[in-house]
């Protein structure tokens, strides 16, 4: 089996660019981050698949002598994967279009915003600080103790 660099060098910059548009906090580029991932997704599982070969279609008569791989006929699985990708990528594109079609209408911009809440609760975990929590118990019961062990160890 022989892999086509041309298709896989193209699987890698569809994904590559598409987690590049992911992250952005437009809900539009994230949607087309999400279409170039599973664009170049598709693009691996067609590289991935093998050599092609005869359409994969048997009958009674044919089905003791099929071969499948060189020679013979193409494997069906990696057609059938990509074919229910489409089918996700389409429900996925429906729901991402809805959600930036309504944060457009609430708001007149597609750019999600941070919430309040959470950058709080962020800024608390980082300086590790529990006064404001509801957690009581504020001991740690894996810190290490400056009491040497009596049997010896730390």
């Amino acid at each position: 089996m022989t892999v086509n660099l041309t298709l896989a060098a193209l699987a890698g910059v569809l994904v590559g660019c598409g987690v590049v548009l992911l992250v952005s906090r437009s809900l539009v580029r994230a949607l087309l981050g999400v279409l170039l991932m599973s664009n170049g997704v598709n693009v691996a599982f067609l590289v991935v698949s093998g050599d092609p070969g005869r359409a994969p279609l048997v009958t009674k008569e044919t089905a003791d002598t099929a071969v499948i791989g060189a020679g013979g006929i193409s494997d069906p699985l990696p057609q059938a994967m990509v074919l229910t990708a489409i089918v996700i990528t389409l429900a996925v594109t429906a729901f991402a279009l809805a959600l930036a079609h309504r944060s457009w209408q609430v708001s007149t911009s597609d750019i999600v915003t941070d919430d309040t809440e959470d950058t709080r609760i962020g800024d608390l975990a980082a300086k590790n600080d529990l006064a404001d929590s509801d957690y009581g118990d504020l001991e740690d019961p894996y810190a290490l103790s400056d009491e040497p062990d009596p049997e010896g160890g730390r």
